[in-house]
């Protein structure tokens, strides 16, 4: 027997949204560890909350050290991390906020599930695109390294895949476009969306 009743706000997330004056959306960026996906979040935050919009920043460290913090990194856990991620993502747009995201999140059908769960309407995928090559030189924190000794398993471009987005709404090449290019690029094809 079902006996979960969500209630129903009296205060429509249109109502909250011209109260923000601003669009409500899922911004997610996707793409293998090290190819830029923080950087640029944290860029794009930064300049959204200096043009007055009212932002929510997800990072994959994050979240795991938190919310998702009983999750490891088998396909099922990786699965599970982004339908949680997804639910907090709908939750802060029901709530008016526009979300920035950083998650690897490798699998095609997980990204569909993501844009399913929060709406195709308020889901813009960006790969941050960047060879792997380049993701291992830019490599901070060692993990591919340790990935390729075998101390991680299933470390994304190592010995899982990484399925690259067919046709995401923002294409950005980070070992061509410098941090300052592509800002560019998401500020000139998503803050028009998001103003009232």
């Amino acid at each position: 027997m079902n006996y979960i009743y969500p209630i129903a706000s009296k205060i429509s997330t249109n109502d909250k949204s011209k109260l923000m004056n601003q669009h409500p959306k899922l911004i997610w960026m996707t793409g293998l560890s090290g190819s830029g996906k923080s950087t640029l979040a944290l860029q794009f935050e930064y300049f959204l909350f200096t043009q007055k919009f009212k932002t929510f920043l997800l990072d994959g460290d994050t979240v795991r050290n938190g919310l998702n913090k009983d999750l490891g990194f088998s396909d099922d856990d990786r699965k599970e991390n982004l339908r949680r991620i997804a639910e907090v993502s709908k939750l802060m747009i029901d709530s008016g906020l526009i979300v920035i995201s950083a998650f690897i999140s490798p699998f095609k059908a997980e990204r569909e599930l993501i844009k399913e769960i929060v709406g195709a309407e308020n889901f813009v995928e960006v790969f941050v695109d960047c060879p792997l090559e380049e993701c291992e030189k830019r490599d901070v924190k060692g993990l591919y390294d340790k990935a390729r000794k075998g101390m991680i398993k299933n470390f994304t471009g190592i010995d899982s895949p990484y399925e690259k987005p067919e046709n995401p709404d923002i294409y950005l090449k980070t070992n061509e476009q410098d941090v300052s290019s592509c800002l560019d690029i998401l500020v000139q094809k998503i803050v028009p969306t998001l103003s009232i």
